[in-house]
């Protein structure tokens, strides 16, 4: 169903405000990053995560050496989990983590609040 000519012209004067809102902007190149992943802590996550790899299979040749070898395959295991850790972490700065600055309860402008009384009034009318 094509939009009317009205809503066609509300919808590009909403477009050209939310272009020219600096919160907004901003509020979309944050969500934007928020799934990503940071190639820095992938890198260093997987190379913790080989040595620790390594120092699983070092602890499984020494099944000689019994408490030695399970005492540095605890200790790789526990280096691979680290590693799959710091690989995962979200990069600093992104929405949920501790460096985040919170949310600004920004004022709304004058046309988002002309907007939102002319829906309820078009859904107030609708009821009647």
């Amino acid at each position: 169903m094509p939009l009317s000519e009205h809503e066609q012209r509300l919808l590009a004067e909403m477009e050209k405000q939310l272009h020219e809102d600096p919160h907004f902007t901003d509020s979309l190149r944050q969500a934007e990053s928020a799934g990503r992943y940071s190639t820095r802590n992938i890198a260093v996550g997987l190379l913790i995560a080989v040595v620790g790899l390594a120092l699983v299979l070092v602890g499984v040749s020494l099944n000689h050496l019994a408490v030695i070898g399970i005492v540095v395959g605890v200790v790789g295991f526990l280096l691979m989990s680290a590693g799959v850790y710091v690989a995962l972490a979200k990069r600093p700065g992104t929405p949920g983590s501790a460096e985040s600055p919170a949310p600004q309860n920004a004022r709304k402008s004058s046309y988002m609040e002309r907007l939102e009384q002319q829906w309820e009034d078009r859904h107030r009318g609708d009821a009647r």
